[in-house]
């Protein structure tokens, strides 16, 4: 339907951002790790099962009190390397404030053969387990992340073998303890504590970040609300294979300067566990000041709002909603022409090129290589478009009702004109225009 003067893109006063330059490309993900086991019947008795429970007892309480002698009893003689590791998980685990830390048994696995035959007669078995932590502070309840132990039995009892995964078949998680010494500190945020986790040789960065967390905080809880933790846990990684292993293979490249991860996600009970921010390593070197701010934001407003938003949402909402929050001033205002193009400068040159976009970024062009960055900014001044003719309230509401619910065209169409009073396409052709007029202005 055509717009009305009712309609709230027709109200309102222009206002105006001052631009904080371009911001590297984040992408959000959840990343939710699923074994891929083959359970083996009938192998492990309960006494076995009570036995092995009662080692990955002791197994944990040795690595949370980096008891050397513990470990060295609960790890199998001729496994030196598991120890050597075991020991310096446990050494960078002790900065690391926890409520709780320990592994769970779970099903039993088919035993590869190159554990089997290592031990000859002896008798092993292979178990999914569970990782289960909590920050203090920070996490409400645990996080669970999946772990392959192999275990095999001695004259003295059953002793850990092997940690690894079965190649195609199972997974081993591996958090930042797993890749060296850590430096961790506190930072006071408007839901109380936050933890920055860090390597030493990330320690000028991760200074960085704690400075500009409390702020960032706030940022986003004065536009989405305060009905969110106000909290959270940072990771800086020191190595490409850290950051590999806490974010997952499709989401680790060199261009991505952050990601916001979570285990486990209830939008209908609004309820989110094991959150993180995690930076990439090349992060500290390629980060301006404006450009480390607005990632922040950007991955928190992520953080906040993940409990209300479902996979398969539409990505132009979800990251144009983030990335408003990460360009957005105090007080708010709109872009002009100059901070348009200094903030989009692939959108600006991809309009000369093919004209006004008629249609929101489709969610594949967010993960194209080509078009990925085209696609940010696209989302970006579609959102600003929004929160500068409709206001920052309309632009929240339509983030809540279009983030609920996987994509599909009616439902967009229907919750676009409830919020804003036109159609979609009418949505489009009034961004489009007002493009245009920004670069046609100074």
């Amino acid at each position: 339907m055509p717009a009305t003067p009712q309609s709230p893109l027709a109200r309102g006063p222009r206002r105006r951002i001052a631009a904080i330059g371009p911001v590297t490309v984040v992408v959000v993900v959840v990343v939710a790790v699923m074994l891929a086991v083959t359970p083996e019947r009938g192998d492990t008795t309960r006494a076995d099962r009570r036995e092995l429970q009662s080692l990955l007892d002791r197994w944990s309480t040795a690595v949370r009190a980096a008891d050397v002698e513990a470990l060295t009893s609960v790890v199998d003689a001729t496994a030196a390397d598991l120890l050597d590791s075991e020991r310096r998980r446990a050494d960078a685990l002790a900065s690391v404030p926890t409520d709780e830390f320990g592994y769970v048994l779970g099903p039993a696995l088919t035993v590869p053969a190159d554990i089997s035959d290592r031990y000859g007669t002896a008798t092993v078995r292979t178990h999914a387990v569970e990782l289960r932590y909590a920050l203090a502070g920070v996490d409400a309840e645990a996080t669970t992340e999946p772990v392959t132990v192999s275990f095999v039995h001695r004259p003295g009892g059953w002793r850990i073998a092997a940690d690894d995964p079965i190649p195609g078949r199972s997974v081993t998680w591996r958090g930042p303890w797993d890749h060296g010494p850590l430096e961790v500190n506190d930072v006071e945020t408007a839901g109380g504590r936050s933890l920055v986790l860090a390597h030493p040789d990330r320690a000028e960065f991760a200074a960085s970040v704690r400075a500009e967390l409390p702020d960032a905080v706030d940022a986003v809880s004065d536009l989405w609300g305060t009905a969110w933790p106000q909290r959270t846990a940072i990771v800086v990684t020191s190595t490409r294979a850290e950051f590999t292993d806490l974010v997952g293979t499709r989401h680790d490249g060199d261009d991505i300067a952050a990601v916001a991860i979570s285990d486990a996600v209830d939008p209908g009970a609004a309820h989110a566990t094991g959150q993180r921010i995690v930076f990439n390593p090349l992060a500290g070197d390629r980060l301006t000041a404006a450009g480390l701010r607005g990632v922040l934001r950007h991955e928190l407003t992520h953080i906040a709002t993940r409990a209300h938003t479902v996979d398969g949402a539409p990505m132009w909402i979800l990251e144009g909603y983030a990335d408003y929050v990460g360009h957005r001033t105090d007080p708010p205002a709109a872009p002009t022409g100059s901070d348009l193009r200094r903030t989009a400068p692939g959108l600006v040159a991809d309009l000369a090129r093919t004209g006004t976009p008629t249609a929101p970024p489709a969610d594949a062009e967010f993960g194209d290589p080509q078009r990925s960055r085209v696609a940010y900014e696209a989302a970006w001044s579609l959102a600003a478009f929004v929160a500068d003719r409709a206001g920052e309230s309309a632009l929240t509401e339509l983030y809540r009702q279009l983030a609920a619910a996987p994509a599909d065209t009616v439902r967009t169409d229907h919750v676009v004109e409830d919020i804003l009073g036109v159609t979609t396409g009418e949505l489009a052709d009034s961004w489009g225009s007002w493009l245009r007029d920004l670069l046609a202005a100074p």
